[in-house]
Order: C-alpha cells, then sequence, then structure tokens
C-alpha cells in the first residue's frame, strides 16, 4: 500500500482521491472547505478540513510521513507555490501539481514539484490523436514526449513484417507487443511473421512521430 496526501477537492483532486482509495491506497485529502471535506470524508481514509499554506499545519497532519503529495488547487498559483514550498521543506519524496497553463507550470517546476500536469490539455491531447489517426484504440503518456500507442495496423503494414517495415528506423517508434485473437499477446512479438490485418500493434515512441503516421 503506498500512501497520498490530496491537497484541493476540485474536480480532478475529488476523482483521484476517490480512485486512488478504491484502489486499496492510504489517502488522506486536506481542504479548506468543511463540506467538501463532508462529502468525502467516507471515501479516503482521513479527510481533513485545514489551511495547507500553513506549514504547521502540514506538521501537524504527518504529511512528511507521506510517499506521494498532490496539490490539486490549479487556478490558484499562489496557494500551489506555497504549498509546494512547504511540501518540498518536509522532504515530502514526489510530488506532483495540478497547473492552469504553462506559465504555472513552469514556476511550479521551478519550486520543486517533480511532476506538473495540465489534465485538460493531456485530455485532450489523448482524444485528439485517437479521434485523428486512423486506427489508434488507445493512448498512454509517458511523458511530455514519449508515449505507448495501441493501434491497428495501417494498410501498408498489412503482409509484411516489423523487420521489413524497419519502424524503428523510419519511424523512430518500437513494437513491444501484438495482440491477436481472443486477446491473445506475444511479447516480445515475432519480428519475421507478417502482420495480420486483425491485431492489435503495441507501439512505444514520441508523440510526434505516432502523428507522422496520420499522413499514411
Amino acid at each position: 500500500m503506498k500512501s497520498y496526501v490530496v491537497i484541493g477537492l476540485g474536480r480532478f483532486g475529488t476523482e483521484l482521491a476517490t480512485r486512488l482509495y478504491a484502489r486499496g491506497e492510504e489517502v488522506m485529502v486536506i481542504d479548506t472547505d468543511e463540506q467538501l471535506i463532508d462529502k468525502i470524508a467516507d471515501k479516503v481514509t482521513r479527510a481533513v478540513a485545514a489551511d495547507a499554506r500553513d506549514l504547521d499545519v502540514l506538521t501537524k497532519l504527518g504529511v512528511e510521513n507521506f510517499e506521494h503529495a498532490i496539490v490539486a488547487v490549479g487556478s490558484d498559483l499562489a496557494s500551489s507555490a506555497l504549498i509546494t514550498m512547504n511540501l518540498k521543506s518536509l522532504n515530502v519524496p514526489y510530488i506532483l501539481c495540478k497547473a492552469h497553463d504553462d506559465t504555472y507550470r513552469e514556476i511550479l517546476e521551478r519550486l520543486g514539484a517533480d511532476k506538473v500536469i495540465i489534465p485538460e490539455r493531456e485530455v485532450a491531447d489523448k482524444l485528439a490523436l485517437g479521434m485523428t489517426q486512423a486506427g489508434v484504440m488507445e493512448y498512454i503518456e509517458l511523458s511530455q514526449e514519449f508515449g505507448i500507442v495501441e493501434m491497428q495496423p495501417i494498410a501498408e503494414w498489412v503482409g509484411k513484417t516489423i523487420r521489413e517495415l524497419e519502424l524503428r528506423t523510419r519511424y523512430g517508434v518500437n513494437v513491444i507487443a501484438v495482440r491477436g485473437e481472443g486477446d491473445t499477446i506475444k511479447i516480445p512479438p515475432d519480428i519475421d511473421t507478417p502482420i495480420p490485418e486483425d491485431v492489435v500493434m503495441v507501439m512505444l515512441g514520441k508523440y510526434e512521430m505516432f502523428e507522422s503516421l496520420k499522413k499514411k
């Protein structure tokens, strides 16, 4: 079991906290709004109405004992910045912050956040990739540059082998698995077997490389 403290109970913070708890993790949530705390109290390990901008408050709550902290007050830069600095001073091992835009992201990264996300943008990017690239079924972001895509083979790949296609050389993507009928999966895939039309290819690469495949 891992331990998480989620600060800020907007939509993002609430969804993340309840989903983590549902997965069996220890989750403490903090927000200044007592009504929000009351609503989520039975869906997390501990819910506290408090001001996380106060370092003494975080210390009394034992926040330094948590492995992960999520700062989910993305629309208020001043609060996010102060809370992030408090968490750094308490030596919380991993700090994830929600940001409103790139300016917020840069500031929070400079203050020591381990990862800063703009949820709306990341969801939109993932949705756009799936909607605009034929055959894309799923996109998992690993970083701002790299991701894993599940997609059906494009027409020119069918009947050819992975070795013949030279996907790593031509597109900079690596096929890490192939899923066939009945969800049978080959990891790693056979690079000398012709690719059928009805399989799903799982590939690792840069987002821009997957974008280039849209033209195929």
